[in-house]
């Protein structure tokens, strides 16, 4: 009986905390979207995901598995809960793994499975939109996954240019949400 009326009053208390949780929550938030500073948080979030991205492709951080879509990033750390992050808004996310001798077939990015041939190598990169202008022209040196990681302007068509040792690929590739995270077919040559 003693338990019974402890376990009740233990839902009282818990019922109650949700209550005034969700009512805070609710008073916060519309605080918030008056408040100009919702914006530098966003920037913020925005920045802490690709940096969490960036630290896997760069084996800095494992989990179990952590693999990216077109709109979140996906971190599954062994318990028996994933961790999902949405990722920005006006940003698409494209691991491309250029090679010349040994790929693999994939569409959505690993980036804690996959593993491109060339890795911690020197590319130059040239990205263009539709209209031939430049969106990327430099070098950039490969993660130790292999894979180059582009951060691109959403719903647009591009073509790309990967070049290393005098050997050459190209494809066309676009950001829209129904897209691939993951190019694995750009065979230098």
């Amino acid at each position: 009986m003693r338990k019974k009326v402890l376990t009740g009053a233990g839902a009282v208390i818990a019922a109650l905390g949700i209550y005034f949780y969700a009512g805070h929550a609710d008073q916060n938030k519309s605080t918030e979207a008056v408040k100009p500073v919702s914006n530098s948080a966003q920037v913020n979030q925005a920045q802490d995901i690709k940096q969490m991205v960036h630290d896997y492709s760069a084996r800095t951080i494992t989990s179990q598995s952590a693999s990216i879509t077109s709109t979140q990033l996906i971190v599954d750390s062994g318990s028996s809960t994933e961790a999902t992050y949405d990722l920005p808004d006006n940003e698409f996310f494209l691991s491309v793994a250029p090679y010349v001798e040994k790929t693999h077939p994939c569409a959505t990015h690993s980036l804690t499975g996959c593993q491109g041939e060339m890795a911690n190598q020197e590319f130059d990169v040239l990205i263009e939109d539709a209209d031939g202008k430049e969106v990327m022209n430099r070098a950039v040196k490969s993660q130790p996954n292999g894979f180059i990681d582009l951060w691109l302007p959403r719903d647009q068509k591009y073509k790309i240019t990967i070049t290393h040792d005098g050997k050459q690929a190209k494809s066309e590739i676009s950001t829209f949400e129904s897209d691939d995270t993951c190019l694995t077919t750009m065979q230098l040559g």
